[in-house]
């Protein structure tokens, strides 16, 4: 019986380990074709732009492939978070993530390029530099790691939000304390406008604003509404001065082992994800600036820059750009900037 009961464990315990091993990605289909299995974890729940464009490609790849590949998504950091999806994809224990720019710039420094404030003159020059030589670069550095960089998806521009004096012009900002993101690039933009610069984990900034802790943030405006932000601060003023997006990512592994002719399935159906995903956050954009210029409850008063007020930003912003040089690259910079 013990020997039976030993038995038992060893079998069990091995088809556990292939079940969730590297291997896991690859099943049997009724007639006996290959079925490649895809996890696909993000952190963002299913009803933003990026779930929605999750669940959007895990259709038309399946589509598309006749039911070769199969796509699991897994939103919410239901599997992993962006901390450490990274190592996951590394053991192929996830195929697929959706990652902020931010969480790449550790490993990957030419990726600050993506918080250098008014690089991006409107959403269609950003698309052009994603698209173009300066995205495939960093896509490049990233393949260079160990990881296949699919496409860019967007997150949004960000705005600042105040609940002292409206920041509309940078003089405004001198002196009020401003929640960033852990970088080198938002440190000295908020410097150069003589804020004080003071790093939160996102989870924390809306007690932080509440208490007076902090004073200022700069978010897209799904951060800033989603997280009712609003509801601690009484201003945001549209400066479109940054950008947050994600760059969508495979797993090495499993990419080596997947098909000639389904990696191009895999690719348009991607590509028609990354469209979509785009239009999504257009329109979103648009219905949460409309709400919060209408809906009383938000109870803020949203200022446009004029464009000599942008213009005022830009020449300032541009002045640091050498500070950037040594993290980012100045030839990157270049090119950003000259992308037609």
């Amino acid at each position: 019986m013990k020997k039976i009961l030993v038995s038992f464990v060893g079998v069990f315990c091995l088809a556990f380990l292939v079940g969730c091993g590297g291997d896991s990605n690859k099943s049997a289909s009724a007639n006996g074709d290959k079925v490649y299995e895809v996890k696909f974890a993000h952190v963002v729940s299913a009803n933003t732009p990026k779930g929605k464009a999750a669940d959007f490609f895990a259709k038309r790849v399946g589509e598309l492939s006749n039911g070769k590949i199969v796509v699991h998504v897994f939103p919410s950091a239901q599997l992993v978070d962006d901390d450490k999806v990274f190592q996951e994809l590394k053991r192929n224990n996830v195929q697929l993530a959706a990652p902020s720019f931010s969480k790449f710039a550790p490993f990957a420094k030419e990726f600050n390029l993506w918080d250098v404030p008014f690089i991006f003159r409107d959403t269609e020059h950003l698309h052009k530099v994603m698209d173009g030589e300066v995205g495939q670069i960093l896509k490049d550095v990233i393949n260079a790691k160990g990881y296949v960089a699919l496409d860019y998806w967007d997150a949004g521009f960000k705005q600042f939000s105040t609940n002292k004096k409206p920041i509309i012009e940078p003089a405004d900002a001198q002196g009020q304390k401003m929640r960033i993101m852990s970088s080198k690039v938002l440190e000295e933009q908020t410097k150069a406008i003589k804020a004080i610069p003071q790093v939160l984990p996102f989870g924390e900034v809306y007690s932080a604003l509440q208490t007076g802790v902090v004073d200022a943030a700069e978010n897209p405006l799904s951060n800033l509404y989603n997280s009712k932000f609003y509801e601690v601060q009484s201003s945001i003023t549209m400066s479109n001065h940054g950008y947050l997006g994600y760059l969508v990512v495979a797993s090495e592994k499993f990419w080596q082992e997947l098909p000639d002719d389904l990696k191009e399935v895999f690719k348009t159906a991607m590509s028609e994800a990354t469209e979509y995903e785009r239009e999504e956050s257009a329109k979103e954009e648009q219905v949460l600036l409309d709400r919060l210029k209408n809906d009383d409850k938000t109870g803020t008063k949203v200022y446009e820059l004029t464009d000599e007020q942008k213009k005022e930003w830009q020449d300032l912003m541009i002045s640091i750009y050498p500070k950037f040089y040594d993290l980012v690259g100045k030839d990157l910079i270049e090119k950003t900037l000259n992308t037609k």
